[in-house]
């Protein structure tokens, strides 16, 4: 077995820092295979580079991600950036023979999104995706309690992806704002109901989607307005491969909300509910005789997996940066050729098409087959 993996991270905002505490982690909790070692961290500028890497643990930093992408030492590269530089940045990656850790979406244009497919297939690296949410303790345990058919076959899912970052129209006009960053909420973040969707009932077949503006301008710096070119709300109707009819609402101006997916399952004899925003916990309605039948909450705990590597008592709970812990384990496991939960480029791809169907949905006014 492999004692040691090279590292190397572009990108050291919100998500860099994510993967840094990842990277440095993971061997703590787990305890298994091959043991990070931090080489070389890319940033805009090197000032800003060196900075980081001395705060977040890597050997070196430069100022141009090539040099990183050519460093013999790095065997896997963490992508942290926006959008528009992921697919440039992967498949250059991919090219030089190292594994890719990318933040999700895959790309703005579906065109990169097949092209950094194309090249994960052709490398034979492992390409994976950073969608953390379906790496939960209750989320495996919601994947497990469908296989088990205790909520009988599935009919029908309502998603619903709500934050508020959005939501004063006082907001200034940034990227977020701007159309070379994607569509907005649809893949902003709508990918990760997406990804919840993927791994617990499969692809979506056909969608009919409505895209809005609820603040057609807003306040450019310095003064002035800018007219908004993304969408921060969607409502979008859904077909599944497996007939399941769904219903998925997202918003980035939901005063109040700061970070739920909301998940209901409904099935012939019973239902699941679970949010994101009380993401170690899941309720669980199996239908019953009587006027006691009603739901049962579950806390996670050590009887959950991965949760017991974290915490040995059960109700404690786990955060955020744990998801992004364990999705590192699961990339070191495929690495290793081991059986791995992962959202690979493929899977991503296929979570990509349902994205711009959404889109072209919404320009045509008719439903479009993904």
């Amino acid at each position: 077995m492999q004692q040691r993996i090279g590292v190397g991270l572009i990108g050291t905002g919100y998500m860099g820092k994510c993967h840094a505490l990842a990277w440095n982690s993971v061997r703590p909790v787990f305890g298994d295979g091959p043991k990070p070692r931090l080489v070389h961290l890319a940033e805009v500028d090197a000032e800003l580079a060196a900075r980081r890497a001395d705060e977040f643990g890597f050997e070196r930093s430069t100022g141009d991600w090539r040099q990183l992408i050519a460093d013999p030492e790095v065997e896997v590269v963490s992508i942290t950036t926006p959008n528009a530089f992921h697919a440039e940045m992967a498949v250059a990656a991919l090219e030089a023979g190292k594994h890719v850790w990318c933040e999700k979406p895959m790309a703005v244009a579906l065109a990169d999104a097949e092209r950094m497919e194309a090249e994960a297939r052709a490398s034979g690296k492992v390409a994976m995706l950073g969608y953390n949410y379906i790496q939960g303790p209750m989320v495996r345990l919601i994947g497990d309690l469908l296989a088990a058919g205790r909520i009988g076959r599935v009919n029908h899912v309502r998603l619903e992806m709500d934050e508020d970052f959005m939501a004063d129209p006082g907001t200034p006009f940034g990227l977020k704002s701007l159309a070379e960053s994607g569509y907005g909420a649809i893949d902003d973040f709508g990918v990760h109901p997406l990804s919840l969707l993927q791994v617990l009932l499969g692809p979506v077949r056909r969608v009919m989607a409505h895209l809005s503006k609820p603040y057609a301008e807003r306040p450019v710096q310095g003064g002035g307005r800018r007219a908004v070119e993304t969408h921060d709300v969607a409502s979008i109707l859904f077909e599944m491969d497996n007939e399941v009819s769904g219903v998925m609402a997202l918003s980035r101006t939901a005063w109040g909300r700061k970070g739920r997916i909301a998940l209901q399952i409904f099935g012939s004899a019973g239902t699941i509910v679970f949010d994101q925003e009380r993401f170690n916990e899941v309720q669980i309605y199996e239908a019953g005789e009587g006027t006691t039948a009603g739901f049962r909450t579950v806390l996670a705990g050590p009887q959950h997996p991965p949760y017991d590597r974290f915490i040995p008592a059960p109700g404690h709970g786990l955060g955020f940066n744990d998801l992004k812990i364990i999705e590192c384990h699961e990339l070191l496991r495929a690495i290793g050729g081991e059986p791995a939960r992962v959202i690979d480029f493929t899977t991503g791809l296929a979570i990509e098409r349902t994205v711009h169907a959404m889109a072209q949905s919404h320009r045509e006014s008719r439903w479009v087959e993904v």
